[in-house]
């Protein structure tokens, strides 16, 4: 018996989707709720389970392909007819039917001893597949050569030699699982190679890509269109302020335990900047706008997106309403939203709504930098790293001295079409004073 794997609704909006990669071939045994594709749809890229257990008889749609909602990407059955090199398109058939047009499962059928191993571990399963087939080689180097900012610099924290963990990733891809777990000693490295980090100078990794082409994935395609969109039709320029945030520095520093304790996550700055944002945003409706033909429509709540660096690529989850929430729930939706991003588990409606929009600059270590708006918003505010450094303060008498005082660059992108540069210091001024005066006690929520 046969069943079908079809292509579930990922969303309210999302009516189709491309397939990107099949994690398994025709032949390839699946277990239920297996990742066995990957799919691409204009919010979100993401894996389907398979629905039920068996062997893959039938792909029905290839890679780059587009299908709609709900239809039939593959066909699994029982495998009863796998020791049979035939009948593989057949559900139930006897060897006959090896005219059907499936000729491209008897080179599949080869490799089907390789499959056998993945059993005791997943990782070794990248060699295998890469050797026998040389298309898939480039696929597999491109991926596992590729290792995002976050893990590469959490590999850099712990002395971790990036080339001694093996990647338990899409593709032997190295994730930041991979990288806690070799610096707790769950995965074996090589002592040696791990040591050299700290004993030799920097040495740089090159990528897998240098010198290659590849095809732009379809987020790629989605925010390069959307990109180049908003550039052309709307009037962009930015703002900049610098803000003194010692205060919230010391206030995270004495209230961090219990913070952490009672909320769950850290107490970073972020959920400080989006709940100053929220609060701005309230007083400066032009901020949390849209331009819909000749009118101006103003947002009823302050539904903020949060830039999040995944392995695919940016992509921007929302939190809703966020003038209403605390600090705590701010900085919990952060950390449940950003981790959901980066592991292909958010939901397409998470992303949609925003009406504003906020990326930290400062955890890739630039000072500031100039963000893009993003139709149908109206404006953007990069936050810029929090660093040391020494500053003219004035005292209450007037008295000036020099001190050490962590400062950040607040940048504002905006819609010059609605937003005048007046509107935009003022909102980011309301933020200014509202983070270097750093009364949120009563906001934290714990």
């Amino acid at each position: 018996m046969s069943d079908n794997v079809v292509l579930p609704a990922l969303g309210e909006s999302v009516t189709e989707g491309t397939v990107t990669r099949w994690l398994k071939k025709v032949g390839d045994t699946v277990a239920v709720d297996e990742p066995l594709v990957e799919i691409s749809t204009d919010k979100v890229d993401t894996e389907i389970p398979s629905p039920v257990a068996g062997v893959i008889e039938q792909i029905l749609v290839q890679e780059d392909e587009t299908a709609q909602v709900g239809a039939v990407l593959a066909i699994v059955g029982s495998g009863a007819g796998a020791s049979s090199p035939a009948p593989v398109a057949e559900p139930v058939a006897a060897p006959a039917p090896v005219a059907e047009p499936e000729p491209v499962v008897v080179p599949v059928a080869a490799p089907a001893p390789i499959v056998t191993p993945p059993t005791p571990v997943a990782a070794p399963v990248v060699a295998p597949v890469a050797t026998p087939a040389p298309v898939v080689a480039p696929a597999t180097n491109s991926d596992a050569g590729y290792v995002t900012p976050l893990v590469r610099k959490l590999a850099s924290e712990n002395g971790i030699d990036l080339t001694a963990v093996a990647g338990t990733g899409v593709g032997g891809r190295i994730r930041k699982d991979d990288v806690l777990a070799a610096a707790t000693g769950s995965i074996p490295t090589i002592p040696a190679a791990a040591s050299v980090p700290a004993a030799a100078a920097p040495v740089v990794q090159v990528s897998a890509l240098r010198g290659q082409t590849e095809p732009m994935s379809r987020l790629r395609k989605v925010l390069a269109e959307r990109a180049v969109a908003s550039m052309q039709q709307t009037a962009q320029l930015t703002t900049v302020v610098e803000v003194d945030v010692t205060r919230i520095a010391q206030l995270r520093a004495r209230v961090q335990g219990d913070f952490t304790a009672r909320a769950g996550v850290k107490l970073n700055f972020m959920p400080f900047f989006a709940l100053a944002a929220a609060e701005a945003l309230r007083a400066h409706p032009k901020l949390n706008a849209s331009i819909d033909g000749e009118n101006i429509v103003y947002h009823p709540t302050e539904n903020i997106s949060f830039a999040v660096d995944s392995e695919r690529g940016l992509l921007t989850p929302v939190i809703r309403d966020a003038g209403s929430l605390n600090i705590a729930q701010i900085a919990q939706q952060i950390a449940d939203l950003a981790a959901r991003t980066r592991s292909n588990q958010l939901k397409p409606d998470e992303l949609g709504g925003g009406t504003f929009t906020l990326t930290n600059t400062g955890s890739r270590g630039a000072l500031f930098d100039t963000p893009v708006v993003f139709l149908p918003q109206v404006a953007i505010l990069g936050t810029g790293i929090v660093s040391k450094r020494a500053v003219v303060v004035t005292d209450e008498h007037g008295n000036d001295s020099i001190a050490i005082r962590s400062m950040v660059y607040l940048a504002l992108s905006y819609d010059h079409r609605l937003v005048d540069g007046a509107d935009a210091s003022r909102f980011l001024v309301d933020i200014k004073t509202r983070l270097e005066s750093a009364a949120f006690e009563a906001n934290l929520g714990i």
